[in-house]
């Protein structure tokens, strides 16, 4: 029996989602997968804000999702495709192996986490797991995530930090987030103490070093 061409592809397909918002990257993710016999990238997208309309457009079996992406972040964007797309199962794949991140990828229904320095082999194997309903982790993440345990702040806290980046005042935080001003002090005192840092630019990075905002 003559063997099937290689650009002959199976019938059954599994359709990804690659949300990069790196183009090079993005084009070097989707030309690889595209390479391997069962995989289809049907949809590209730059913003985590695209992710939810381009899937439910082209219906993905997997999205595969950066976290650090324009408009939302990937982590968020996963738990809309939850509620959106509940039959696509989410990878997501970073650059920051961070424990914090791992553990809010898991809260938002991510089914797999894998940091960007593994082989495109076993990328691919691993959209194939996720499809097949296995959760697939890091390891040696999985280990870290463990060991430091969850975020010490809450919600609200997050947020008033996170609105503390790129040099915004008290008043500022206090306007966009509809609260008084004594109550983003009242937050940002309570994050500081919480990381064990000095002052709120500290405390910032400390959060975003453990992947907790």
């Amino acid at each position: 029996m003559d063997e099937k061409p290689r650009s002959q592809r199976p019938a059954t397909n599994i359709r990804v989602l690659l949300a990069e918002d790196q183009g090079m990257m993005r084009s070097a993710l989707a030309l690889l997968l595209g390479m391997e016999d069962d995989i289809e990238v049907v949809a590209q997208v730059s913003a985590g804000d695209a992710i939810v309309p381009a899937a439910l457009e082209s219906r993905p079996d997997v999205a595969l999702l950066d976290i650090e992406l324009p408009g939302i972040s990937g982590l968020d964007a996963a738990d809309r495709l939850r509620e959106r797309c509940p039959g696509c199962r989410v990878l997501i794949l970073t650059t920051f192996g961070r424990p914090g991140y791992l553990r809010r990828a898991m809260e938002a229904g991510a089914a797999g986490f894998l940091v960007k320095d593994r082989p495109v082999e076993e990328l691919a194997a691993s959209v194939r797991r996720v499809l097949a309903g296995e959760t697939v982790i890091d390891p040696a993440l999985a280990a870290a995530a463990l060991s430091a345990g969850p975020s010490p702040l809450t919600p609200r806290e997050g947020e008033v930090l996170s609105a503390s980046a790129d040099g915004a005042t008290v008043a500022d935080i206090a306007a966009g987030l509809h609260l008084s001003e004594s109550t983003v002090r009242n937050y940002l005192s309570a994050a500081i103490g919480k990381t064990r840092t000095r002052n709120r630019l500290e405390a910032l990075r400390a959060a975003r070093r453990q992947g907790w905002i």
